[in-house]
C-alpha cells in the first residue's frame, strides 16, 4: 500500500486518509444510532472514493485497476442517498 501512494504521488497524505477512513468508519457504525451521523460519514466516504477514481484516471491506471474505486464511489452514493 505504502509503494501505491507514492505511485499516486499521495505519500505524504498515507497517514491522513487512513485516519480520515477510521473516522468514517466510526461514523458509519454510529449511524446506527444516530442516522444524520451515519449519512455525513457516508457522504465523506463517497467524496473520498471519487478523489480516489480521480487519481487513478490522472496516474492512467487501467479500467480494471479503477473499478474498485467506481463500486465503492456508487456504494457509497447509495448509502448516502438510501442507508440511513
Amino acid at each position: 500500500m505504502k509503494r501505491e501512494f507514492t505511485r499516486w504521488g499521495l505519500g505524504g497524505q498515507r497517514t491522513l486518509v487512513g485516519g480520515l477512513q477510521l473516522c468514517a468508519v466510526v461514523g458509519l457504525l454510529a449511524g446506527f444510532k444516530e442516522p444524520l451521523l451515519g449519512s455525513a460519514a457516508s457522504v465523506g466516504l463517497a467524496l473520498m472514493m471519487l478523489v480516489a477514481v480521480v487519481v487513478r484516471i490522472k496516474v492512467k491506471d487501467s479500467i480494471i485497476q479503477t473499478i474498485p474505486a467506481l463500486f465503492y464511489f456508487g456504494l457509497q452514493v447509495y448509502l448516502s442517498l438510501k442507508g440511513f
